[in-house]
């Protein structure tokens, strides 16, 4: 046979096997609904030939498995695309390696092993490794007290999430407290404690709407009045260009409570966000990375009055300390301090964390871009930002529009009958 007779046989060959695919193809087109996205960990199904076939992990190893053969149209012999699920889900669960009795540690044991692994390893952030602990201390350890690892299923998973939303948890604290899970399910089946993860089985909540969606800020004039509005002592001359700083930068607490007179660049007029302040220690950021932020020369001027006031002007002094032993404020007596100013300046309350919704809708209202605001803020996705976007100026000039269409210079005279200019037929009404 001459080399050409080999090529026209291997085209043959593969004109064959498309045909078949798409034969396949169309017969599961015909007698199955579309696949919804799988949720991760619970293998999947494809067709091969004429075959059903099921492939799915297990640890670090990938098993594939036929599942039977394809159902043909008109035909009773064979499998639907459901029947080919719920046998992968036999198949997955017969063909799950044992785990023996002196490795099947409880969710408490493998809980505080990954939050060991998370603290000492991964070097995750002291505020991370607290929740966690607090996750495995106040609920989960309390829920499956003795129960091994390998003897919870999904079922379990979703009892532990309904119990958690009858005891009035938000939403978002139990979608925290699955993550959790997931990832303590996750560390297990790599150390060979467990053989499958059920939280990836679990359908998730969604988060239900907030009871209101209208941001909480001050307005510029508000803001005035909160810091004439400020105590006239010691505190309060820390306190007013705190305030200031912390509407005109959008820049956090803990993050304002760490800042140093280093950060502040009086050459470019920007307010350097390198540390954060948070449960009594130092640390990185909320999203681990520094930021700047553009400064007024309304607060720049502030700030050099508060820095030619204290006696604490190293670099690396802290801007916003105790003004006596230089040491960093009280979150706790700060936040205080804060609400007895608004009451005092007779504004509606807001929490210290909302000044950063005043940076954010002026800065939106005076045009600056969503994704330098996002920058200056911090935000590590772009959705959080957008909440500001109504702040914005509409650059489709739907003002002029709607003016044009509704204005008051109408009158029912003058207003243009839209349907016989158009040469629309209206049916009397009735």
């Amino acid at each position: 046979m001459s080399p050409d007779d080999h090529d026209w046989q291997a085209l043959g060959r593969s004109l064959r096997n498309a045909r078949t695919r798409k034969s396949n193809a169309a017969v599961c087109g015909r007698h199955c609904a579309p696949m919804a996205k799988r949720s991760y960990g619970s293998g999947s199904i494809f067709i091969q030939g004429d075959k059903w076939c099921g492939r799915w992990w297990v640890g670090d190893r990938r098993v594939k498995r036929m599942l039977g053969p394809v159902r043909k149209p008109g035909s009773r012999d064979g499998l639907t695309r459901s029947q080919a699920e719920r046998e992968l889900r036999r198949r997955m669960e017969s063909e799950l390696p044992s785990v023996s009795r002196h490795q099947r540690p409880t969710i408490g044991d493998a809980g505080s092993r990954y939050v060991d692994h998370l603290e000492h390893v991964m070097e995750r952030k002291r505020s991370t490794i607290q929740d966690y602990r607090g996750y495995l201390r106040r609920h989960l350890d309390p829920y499956f007290p003795d129960r091994p690892l390998d003897r919870i299923d999904p079922d379990q998973i979703t009892g532990y999430l309904k119990a958690k939303r009858r005891d009035g948890l938000a939403t978002k604290t139990v979608q925290n407290h699955l993550n959790f899970l997931h990832g303590i399910f996750s560390f297990a089946v790599k150390r060979g404690w467990a053989t499958t993860n059920p939280v990836a089985l679990v359908d998730r909540p969604m988060g239900s709407r907030a009871k209101s969606k209208r941001l909480q800020f001050l307005q510029p004039e508000e803001l005035d009045a909160v810091i004439r509005a400020t105590p006239d002592d010691r505190l309060g001359a820390v306190e007013r260009p705190l305030y200031l700083c912390a509407a005109m930068t959008g820049i956090r607490q803990g993050e304002l409570l760490a800042a140093r007179w280093i950060d502040i660049d009086w050459t470019a007029r920007r307010v350097r966000v390198a540390d954060n302040f948070t449960r009594g220690q130092f640390g990185t950021p909320k999203s681990d990375q520094g930021r700047s932020i553009p400064m007024a020369d309304r607060l720049a001027a502030e700030l050099d009055r508060h820095f030619q006031r204290s006696q604490f002007q190293d670099d690396n002094a802290l801007v916003f300390c105790h003004p006596e032993a230089g040491n960093v404020l009280d979150p706790s007596k700060l936040r205080k301090r804060f609400a007895t100013a608004l009451t005092r300046a007779q504004v509606h309350q807001i929490k210290f964390h909302e000044l950063r919704h005043t940076f954010g809708t002026q800065m939106a209202a005076a045009g600056a871009p969503l994704r330098a605001i996002q920058e200056w803020m911090g935000h590590a996705d772009a959705k959080t930002t957008e909440i500001y976007a109504h702040y914005a100026p509409d650059p489709t000039g739907a003002a002029a529009f709607v003016e044009r269409a509704f204005g008051a210079g109408q009158g029912p005279r003058e207003s243009r009958n839209i349907s016989r200019d158009a040469g629309l037929v209206v049916p009397p009404s009735r």
